[in-house]
């Protein structure tokens, strides 16, 4: 009754991240050229913060689904609360690594022979690791390890910390400073502005299926735009109540 009564093919507002609905606001398209320019220029460590529902998993799903697989190599933990030895393991699985009965110090050989052979074939191999705010210090101090795997000229692996405002707090604190001096690429993801807001909504619909029927006047996306702040998530909520 929903698509049927608004004249859609579908529902236009889920929370669920999907880039088929991406929407490129000024923000985003910031956030998307600095993870380019670290990824390209194979920097070693890049820092992304936003607020719940600023669409930075979205962005970073997108941008992941547009490298080219003969150039790159993507690994996704979005389990903040792996032990330093679990994280290892966890990249292994993400990246096709057979480890065997290999537990802890014993997979760094492993991750470091994988990285090399890609380096040579020419491919970056790139960690993600998201609701990194929630990272116990010790699986901090392991991502820095990973980070010395390297060549006289090359990074071998490219990390990309996703995490709330308070990741940049986590990283501030004196015994983590040895990983934080690494971080050479930061960007924080602001909510989006009124504007944007506005082309956020009729893209959305458009994409649903509005054949040009005006489901949302300008008043409505001002109100819309007044409670969300300009958070994707917030957006899509009153969106899809209103």
């Amino acid at each position: 009754m929903y698509l049927e009564h608004f004249g859609l093919n579908e529902k236009p507002f889920n929370i669920t991240p999907n880039p088929q609905y991406i929407f490129l606001s000024k923000n985003h398209k910031e956030v998307f050229a600095h993870l380019l320019y670290g990824l390209q220029s194979r920097c070693g460590f890049i820092e992304i913060t936003g607020e719940v529902g600023a669409g930075k998993t979205t962005v970073l799903r997108t941008l992941f689904e547009q490298l080219e697989e003969n150039e790159f190599r993507l690994a996704f933990i979005f389990n903040p609360s792996l032990s330093a030895d679990e994280l290892l393991l966890e990249i292994c699985r993400e990246l096709g690594i057979s480890a065997g009965e290999c537990r802890g110090g014993q997979l760094l050989p492993l991750i470091n022979d994988y990285l090399l052979n890609e380096n040579a074939a020419g491919r970056t191999v790139v960690l993600v690791i998201d609701e990194a705010q929630n990272l116990a210090a010790p699986v901090l101090e392991q991502i820095r390890l990973l980070s010395n795997l390297e060549t006289e000229t090359d990074k071998l692996i490219q990390i990309v910390l996703v995490g709330q405002p308070e990741l940049a707090d986590v990283l501030g604190r004196t015994n983590l400073r040895q990983l934080n001096q690494r971080i050479s690429v930061r960007y924080h993801l602001m909510p989006m502005d009124e504007s944007d807001t506005y082309a956020y909504l009729k893209h959305r619909l458009k994409i649903a299926g509005n054949k040009e029927r005006v489901l949302f006047s300008d008043a409505a996306m001002k109100q819309i735009y007044k409670y969300s702040g300009g958070l994707p998530r917030l957006i899509n909520i009153l969106a899809d109540r209103a």
